[in-house]
């Protein structure tokens, strides 16, 4: 099968993940002409208010609302063409009132939850999927968890010509990636603390978990995007505290010069495209 556009689509969990996870990948593709496609699983109601100055009564009350609009905004800065709720409510963290709500993501039949991400997929013909990866542990949160399921069993289920007859025409994914915090800038981040006389945000709990490093497939230079993966980052403005230190606790200018990539695992590839790679679309006409 061959497709006449480019397309690019990425699965997250709750909005602002998809300003955390590849927000500079996906700008890059955008600019280059690639039509880009978030497929977001829930509508991140169950997300603390981060950000003490929006703490109030009035954002609390329409929580829901604010969490779309902040979507839109931060994905106007990426660059995604398109976004598309995949109609679950967020599941919270388990033993949470969230997670016992029949209506949550983690909750959702996965036949039925995998039938709405084959459909998105028949209609947009992706060539490259972008989600979350088979080790979690760092954050094993119950919608990333199940988002990682469900992507990859709609996979080969979308390439089926007899599974889900009514979502449309086969379609197969050439490429699937995994992404990946690595390492390497975790390490070179935390230096940058020190070296500046700052206090880290990354205890020993963080260096303390496995690293994927030796698993990176893919890296993609995202040199220059810092400014994008800021303001997308900031758009959420109830879940991303402008005074944080995990965020934005290095100058800009030192920030945007710490290992200028986003990190894959690429899981599954249809065409022969030599390792590692630098380029998501590698080994496609």
């Amino acid at each position: 099968m061959s497709s006449p556009r480019r397309c690019l689509l990425s699965v997250h969990a709750h909005p602002d993940d998809e300003s955390s996870k590849g927000a500079g990948t996906v700008h890059r593709y955008h600019e280059a002409g690639v039509r880009t496609v978030l497929v977001c699983c829930t509508g991140g109601e169950a997300g603390d208010i981060l950000n003490p100055a929006l703490d109030t009564p009035e954002v609390r009350d329409r929580i829901d609302e604010v969490r779309m609009e902040e979507l839109a905004a931060a994905t106007a800065i990426i660059g995604y063409d398109e976004v598309v709720m995949l109609g679950y409510r967020d599941s919270g963290m388990p033993d949470s009132p969230d997670n016992a709500d029949p209506r949550c993501f983690a909750r959702a039949p996965l036949d039925e939850a995998v039938g709405r991400l084959v459909a998105i997929i028949r209609r947009e013909r992706p060539q490259v999927v972008l989600t979350y990866g088979d080790d979690q542990s760092g954050y094993p949160h119950p919608d990333h968890l199940k988002v990682h399921d469900v992507t990859m069993a709609a996979l080969p289920a979308a390439a089926d010509p007899d599974a889900y007859p009514e979502a449309g025409a086969p379609w197969q994914v050439a490429k699937v990636y995994w992404s990946v915090w690595s390492r390497r800038r975790l390490e070179a981040t935390h230096e940058a603390f020190l070296a500046h006389g700052l206090e880290s945000p990354y205890s020993e709990e963080w260096f303390a978990r496995e690293s994927q490093d030796h698993r990176i497939t893919t890296s993609i230079d995202v040199d220059g995007l810092y400014a994008v993966k800021s303001a997308a980052l900031r758009a959420h403005a109830t879940q991303i505290d402008p005074t944080s230190p995990f965020w934005f606790g290095l100058p800009e200018e030192v920030a945007e010069t710490i290992h200028p990539y986003e990190d894959y695992i690429r899981a599954v590839s249809t065409v022969d495209a030599p390792l590692p790679e630098t380029d998501l679309f590698a080994g496609l006409d």
